[in-house]
């Protein structure tokens, strides 16, 4: 009998390591990313797990045949690092021998050892198992790990508490429409819009959670921004005295998580050509005077007091910047009819909410703000709004054996990575993406 032992584990070269191994052999594997066939010599570029290592076979010291190698093999080389100071990173890698794991069937369908895959989004994303393999194309996820690992070193710092709420629910928290249904065993049940019940509910626990997972919306939306399966970026921290804490703390978390990035996903950044924003504080705006200040400066008229338009938010952005310095800008008091059922109403102005709104390069990537926790008050706004108490009971539970004040908010991942990116359109920076049309690959 066989048993598996945790000293087993390869440890393998990382292609960030070959400079400490300068005049020694040392064994890789990846995919034969492109051949460049020169005068004497070729460039092979060997795809590894984060970076692409350029190659040289020679007859002088190769023990193959360069035919033997077809692009998008994947192989297991030996090669001796040999000292280049005319190279980029002070280094060549000289092929002395392969062994092909794998060829492929046939031939790419498109062309993706270029810089950039020239080619429409559709088909970016129809074939995007194959179209990821570009350079450029898997950086914007590498990116986004780290996104989400500054997030979560961020919120772990701060004593938050990783939690994974279920996503089948027996009820939506944001109400409406929007909420994909399925059968629960001849019970009718629903993919959770978001974790806003349940991160309530572990404050009661843990004072302080967090959770990165994906949430479901089914809007019949057709957008540059619209997803209906995203990735939020939740947290929810009791015992606040302001909502404006959750907008400190998000404030915090954006510095920390763009300060990890900028000491760790350099290779990312520079792929992608991105210059990350500094943040020294980001300024805040109440929803109606930035209605206002729009209309004003570009002499529009307000068409819904209720929301924001999408131009709207691009113009305000403009203005926030060109005014302060600052990429984002928090819109704060937004109207109670246009929040859910358990934002906390502004005691000064109970047409208004405790809440807010973040956005970043012109779109909104955030929404928070502060609950009610009382029970009596929770109850009264659920009858106000004409919904039934006895529907919320698992969720007034909390509410009925007490609650400190507290709030949160959630983080579109694919929203704030497309903005980082610079993209128009949010599906460039989705892995997948689930859209009204789209449900394959």
């Amino acid at each position: 009998m066989n048993t598996i032992k945790p000293n087993m584990i390869k440890n393998e070269i990382e292609a960030e390591e070959l400079k400490n191994y300068i005049g020694k052999n040392v064994t890789l594997h990846g995919s034969i990313y492109k051949i460049r066939k020169m005068s004497g010599f070729s460039f092979v570029l060997l795809r590894t797990k984060r970076s692409v290592v350029q190659c040289i076979y020679s007859e002088e010291f190769s023990t193959f045949a360069l035919e033997e190698l077809m692009e998008e093999s994947t192989v297991k080389i030996e090669a001796k690092v040999v000292l280049e100071e005319r190279s980029r990173v002070g280094y060549e890698l000289h092929l002395l021998s392969i062994e092909v794991l794998s060829k492929p069937f046939e031939e790419s369908p498109v062309v993706i050892h270029n810089k950039r895959v020239e080619a429409s989004i559709d088909t970016l994303l129809n074939y995007r198992p194959i179209t990821l393999r570009n350079e450029r194309e898997r950086a914007i996820f590498k990116l986004q790990e780290g996104i989400a690992m500054g997030f979560r070193k961020f919120l772990s710092e701060q004593k938050f508490t990783e939690i994974h709420s279920p996503k089948i629910v027996q009820m939506g928290a944001e109400g409406g429409a929007n909420i994909f249904s399925l059968n629960y065993f001849g019970k009718e049940a629903y993919l959770a819009q978001s974790p806003q019940f349940y991160k309530q509910m572990m404050v009661g626990v843990f004072e302080r959670v967090y959770e990165i997972a994906p949430v479901f919306r089914a809007e019949k939306h057709d957008t540059s921004r619209h997803l209906n399966e995203y990735t939020s970026v939740d947290f929810e921290m009791g015992y606040i005295e302001s909502f404006e804490e959750i907008m400190q703390m998000e404030t915090s978390m954006l510095q920390a998580t763009l300060h990890f990035l900028m000491n760790n996903y350099q290779n990312e950044l520079s792929l992608l050509n991105i210059t990350i924003p500094v943040i020294k504080e980001i300024p805040s705006i109440k929803f109606i005077e930035a209605k206002e200040l729009v209309a004003k400066e570009y002499n529009r008229t307000i068409r819904d007091m209720t929301d924001f338009e999408p131009e709207e938010e691009k113009l305000l952005c403009e203005i926030i910047e060109r005014t302060t310095g600052s990429e984002f800008v928090f819109v704060t008091h937004y109207p109670s009819s246009k929040r859910p059922f358990y934002a906390m109403d502004d005691p000064e102005n109970k047409k208004e909410t405790l809440s807010f709104d973040l956005l970043f390069r012109g779109l909104e990537i955030t929404t928070g703000g502060q609950r009610i926790h009382t029970y009596e008050e929770q109850v009264e706004k659920l009858k106000k709004r004409g919904m039934n108490v006895e529907d919320f009971q698992s969720y007034l539970m909390m509410h009925r054996y007490g609650m400190p004040p507290h709030g949160g908010l959630g983080l579109g991942l694919e929203r704030f990575t497309s903005k980082l990116c610079n993209y128009i359109n949010v599906r460039y920076a989705t892995l997948f993406p689930r859209d009204i049309n789209r449900l394959l690959p």
